[in-house]
């Protein structure tokens, strides 16, 4: 998924709690499952800013070493305006384009 383009806000803002447990019935486990999205957009931004900043570095000391620090800080600016990885999520979960299961329960219905 391109984070870059999702429309979501950029700080963190009030929302109604019983949005969160209307499809897991159960805000514990809604809280979870944002959890662990956000830990992987976390991740996916961290590569993908880390390549892009990889392709800046040289291995010696040169005046154009300046005009490379300030493309290295225009990117790390651009990452640093997008929304952060939770604020992702709880758009991705609201929207319901999250996918998720929870084996326990699907292994107590098989029981049954």
């Amino acid at each position: 998924m391109d984070y870059k383009k999702v429309k979501t806000n950029t700080s963190a803002e009030s929302l109604d709690v019983d949005k969160f447990e209307v499809d897991t019935n159960n805000i514990y486990e809604s809280i979870a499952i944002l959890a662990k999205r956000a830990n992987q957009i976390g991740l996916d931004l961290k590569e993908e800013l880390n390549e892009k900043v990889s392709e800046f570095q040289v291995n010696g000391d040169t005046l154009e070493e300046v005009f490379e620090n300030r493309e290295q800080i225009e990117v790390a600016r651009f990452y640093e305006k997008l929304p952060k990885p939770t604020l992702l999520a709880i758009h991705e979960f609201l929207e319901n384009q999250i996918y998720y299961r929870n084996p326990l329960k699907e292994s107590t219905k098989d029981n049954f």
